[in-house]
């Protein structure tokens, strides 16, 4: 499947080549690849600080999260394919770079960032379990109940989770040794 991309690629790009080519000249098609760059560096440099700020406004509340995502995606992929050689990729990113065509397809990248969140949240729970920090704040799967003890210097309260009062049964061992850890002392 890459392969048949790549080679399509390779093929749109060389096509196009010869096309402009021959319809302006090797010179002027040379210069029109070079200030299609230099556009394009300078519009993905202008768009980034956008997709920035949009980010910060929706992190204070005051813009739309999955929009500034769709920008901040389209963004990515527009700069991603100015770097890629070629006329063709080259208007491609411009064409995801400049805002009227990016808010043209803004619901279509949400629609697919939605059904591929879903995928993800689906199949994530099984995945989350592998590796990272998931898996080892997951632990082995075993559950230990515990009751919570609060200490005061006067007095030490026993209290089960149900409520009533915790009663301990069994012996002590050895006196010199603590029986439980109190944590960090602060």
């Amino acid at each position: 499947m890459i392969a048949a991309v790549f080679l399509l690629y390779v093929i749109v790009e060389i096509a196009a080549l010869v096309i402009v080519g021959n319809a302006i000249g090797v010179a002027w098609t040379v210069l029109l690849f070079l200030a299609g760059s230099l556009v394009g560096l300078i519009v993905m440099r202008s768009q980034w600080r956008r997709v920035m700020d949009g980010f910060r406004k929706a992190t204070r509340g005051e813009g739309s999260p999955s929009l500034a995502v769709a920008d901040g995606a389209l963004v990515a992929a527009g700069s991603a394919l100015m770097f890629v050689p070629g006329l063709v990729t080259s208007v491609l990113g411009l064409l995801l770079l400049i805002p009227p065509t990016r808010w043209a397809l803004r619901p279509l990248a949400v629609l697919l960032a939605g059904k591929r969140a879903a995928a993800f949240a689906a199949g994530g729970d099984a995945f989350a379990g592998t590796v990272g920090y998931a898996s080892r704040m997951r632990g082995n799967g075993e559950v230990i109940d515990g009751e919570i003890i609060v200490e005061t210097p006067e007095t030490t309260e026993y209290v089960a989770s149900n409520g009533k009062e915790l009663v301990l049964e069994g012996e002590i061992l050895d006196t010199d040794t603590p029986t439980r850890s109190r944590g960090p002392q602060y």
